[in-house]
């Protein structure tokens, strides 16, 4: 499936990595959702890799893999709520970041990319870093000063070279840019629409693990990881494999919260203002996927939720007693389940996104 230019429609080049459209400087999104078949799976191949056939890859395309996917989905009965947990925390760097990284850097490879830059607040960016090592990429990632010791630890023990920028998020993403306007490959979780497909994975395996109908609960930083979802489901519908799309739930915490803004609004997209939150990994004022979702989200299906930032370690705490160790990012979903209770279809699957590990509090 090719890849487009949002605003100009001009088709992603097969050769080199612009990661936005030279006519226009508009986002690349995929043409169309994912394609999913069934008889495509290949059940011998390793975590996501059974399902290479809805990857988006050239062929020929190597295999960069660390053994991320086919995450736990743990249910709960929590106050007569049936709630199934999906363990993205357990992947190779503690984030459900690696699935989209092993298509990412596979993508780069097969274009023949050997050194890159990224820029992340920690996950996307020790994710890339491992990614990288794996594939023999030089890597280089730009985070905020203020992102937490364990993930710049990570990054920096997978060879990568780390450079600290002073002030908010969006001020390692404005430094990289320099770089990527002065031509060097920039492995952008968020402006990049590779991984989207190698996301949409969760969607497959919550449907192997019997999930046909319900809820799906999960934090938005950019937006990819709610988008890739939805898009896995929409593949799973438009191959016969379910009769509805789930009811989606984009969590945000209350200090950076431009989707919940732009959905209360009924604005195609706003820029929030960029407070200060323990859930660093949603701390975006301006998600490069938040239209995509706002336009692609099934119509009476979706709900948007703030999450005030008092409620946030309690949740951590809360999910820690019943045995699941997560940072402040993943637990927004079980923060939120006390506002959707009695309101969305059951069961409810929440994602958790990464490993409480990654966070120094």
């Amino acid at each position: 499936m090719p890849f487009a230019c949002e605003r100009c429609g001009a088709l992603y080049p097969t050769h080199g990595t612009p990661f936005r459209c030279p006519a226009c400087g508009g986002l690349y999104d995929q043409v169309a959702a994912p394609s999913f078949d069934l008889h495509q799976v290949e059940v011998r191949q390793p975590g996501l890799w059974r399902y290479r056939a809805a990857l988006d890859l050239p062929d020929g395309a190597p295999r960069v893999w660390l053994g991320e996917g086919q995450t736990p989905l743990v249910w709960l009965n929590e106050d007569g709520i049936e709630v199934g947990l999906k363990l993205e925390n357990l992947n190779p760097t503690g984030s459900y970041k690696d699935r989209g990284s092993a298509v990412l850097l596979s993508q780069l490879l097969g274009r023949g990319v050997r050194e890159a830059v990224e820029d992340s607040s920690g996950n996307a960016g020790a994710s890339f870093a491992a990614y990288a090592a794996c594939a023999g990429v030089k890597a280089r990632v730009y985070v905020p000063a203020s992102a937490s010791g364990p993930k710049l630890r990570q990054i920096q023990a997978y060879g990568a070279e780390v450079r600290a920028i002073a002030g908010p998020r969006s001020a390692a993403a404005a430094a990289v840019l320099q770089e990527a306007e002065a031509g060097v490959p920039y492995a952008s979780h968020a402006y990049l629409p590779f991984g989207l497909a190698g996301i949409a994975t969760i969607a497959y395996e919550l449907w192997e693990a019997g999930f046909r109908s319900g809820s799906i609960v999960a934090p938005v930083g950019h937006g990819g990881l709610l988008l890739g979802v939805l898009r896995g489901f929409v593949a799973l519908q438009q191959a016969g494999l379910v009769q509805q799309l789930p009811h989606f739930v984009a969590v945000q915490a209350a200090a950076c919260a431009p989707l919940v803004k732009a959905a209360q609004t009924g604005a195609p997209i706003v820029e929030a203002s960029e407070g200060q939150t323990v859930a660093e990994g949603v701390r975006v004022r301006s998600p490069m996927r938040g239209a995509a979702i706002l336009r692609q989200a099934p119509a009476g299906q979706h709900d948007y939720l703030a999450v005030a930032e008092e409620d946030i370690l309690p949740a951590c705490q809360a999910l820690a007693r019943r045995g699941f160790y997560v940072e402040p990012t993943s637990a927004l979903v079980w923060a939120a389940l006390e506002q959707l209770r009695g309101k969305i279809p059951l069961p409810v699957v929440l994602i958790l996104t990464g490993s409480g590990l990654k966070y120094a509090g």
